[in-house]
């Protein structure tokens, strides 16, 4: 009687099974190829941001068993760095890969979808996104222009910087032409400096020949794949502007929609994958090419105090004048300083409390 009733208990999990069974063998039967292609704002298999695309693609990939296939296009080989928004809403592409901060021309509410100066760190990111109201905004944003977003990296805390020069006060930062992105290059402006906006594949030689004086790009893992610890002299720290900037996969609304119910499920899985893969990836790295670079005896200094908290206040009153900007901005800016006031008391007895024992 017992073993009757412990397989009927099976029955349930048995048919599911068999279910499953049959449906991929339908599948394979009756498979339908979706053959996409990926455009990303990186330079081809760049460590990190480039290799996250990859990944992702190949995700995709193998979760559908070939149902869809993603090609990935560098940096160029198909658009401009700074044009896959455009293309992939416009359907000249199924998938792009950047950050939405380089969107701000769009909607300035797309720079709260990468990274907030003095915001919300990497997993206080994924919180909002995923259990606050963050990708339901985000979709609200992109919904005009024909494009699903998705977290799909995360870079954890940036360094501050490349410099020729030292930032002992905050008037070292009047005049300094700096490639910064986003709300970091509003601050920095209203700082007396002046941003600048350059493809990763361009920063190298331009502050190498002078056309800038100091750039941000990531971390130690990239910075020193580009070589810029061999173009500037001061490498500071911390990346104030960028605590926690998530990376997006930009899905072109119509193709999406035009998928069924499971593959458009792989995609949402295989995004959420990669945003903890890079995150990883990332904090192993990141302490390797740091090490590289002590080596090289270059000068690894944190930002003055004073510097800090003037930029501090400075990215406060630009935060709140943007967020006057339309409604959606106000939507997201509120639902972003409300999220990010909420978690701070657990952030601070938990993670802060104990990194500064440890």
């Amino acid at each position: 009687m017992k073993r009757r009733k412990f397989l009927k208990s099976l029955g349930g999990t048995v048919a599911l099974t068999s279910l499953l069974a049959t449906s991929h063998s339908s599948y394979a039967k009756k498979k339908t190829e979706y053959n996409w292609k990926m455009v990303t704002s990186w330079p081809k298999n760049f460590p990190g941001l480039g290799v996250g695309a990859e990944n992702l693609a190949k995700l995709i990939t193998n979760l559908s068993n070939n149902r869809i296939t993603v090609k990935v296009f560098g940096a160029n080989e198909l658009v401009p760095p700074l044009e896959v928004f455009d293309f992939v809403s416009k359907g000249g592409a199924e998938l792009g890969h950047s950050g939405a901060y380089y969107w701000k021309g769009k909607s300035q509410a797309c720079q709260f979808f990468s990274s907030v100066p003095f915001g919300m760190n990497s997993q206080e990111m994924n919180a909002w996104l995923y259990y606050g109201d963050g990708i339901k905004l985000w979709e609200k944003l992109y919904n005009k222009f024909n494009l699903i977003p998705r977290p799909a990296g995360n870079t954890g805390v940036q360094m501050g910087g490349w410099f020729n020069r030292k930032v002992n006060k905050i008037d070292d930062l009047k005049g300094l032409k700096m490639r910064i992105p986003g709300l970091g290059g509003e601050v920095l402006s209203r700082a007396g400096g002046t941003p600048v906006t350059l493809a990763g594949s361009e920063i190298f030689t331009a502050l190498q020949t002078g056309v800038i004086d100091a750039t941000e790009w990531v971390g130690p893992y990239n910075d020193r794949a580009f070589g810029l610890h061999k173009a500037a002299k001061y490498y500071y720290y911390p990346g104030w502007h960028e605590p926690g900037p998530t990376i997006e996969c930009m899905i072109n609304k119509d193709k999406y929609n035009s998928l069924p119910t499971d593959l458009k499920l792989i995609i949402d899985v295989a995004c959420k994958a990669v945003n903890l893969d890079m995150l990883s990836d990332y904090t192993s790295k990141n302490n390797l090419a740091l090490q590289f670079l002590k080596s090289e005896n270059i000068n690894i200094l944190r930002f003055p105090d004073e510097v800090l908290s003037t930029l501090k206040k400075i990215s406060e009153e630009i935060l709140k004048e943007i967020s006057l900007t339309d409604s959606i901005t106000k939507e997201v800016y509120n639902s972003y300083m409300k999220f990010k006031d909420n978690v701070t008391p657990w952030t601070d007895i938990s993670d802060k409390s104990y990194l500064d024992i440890r």
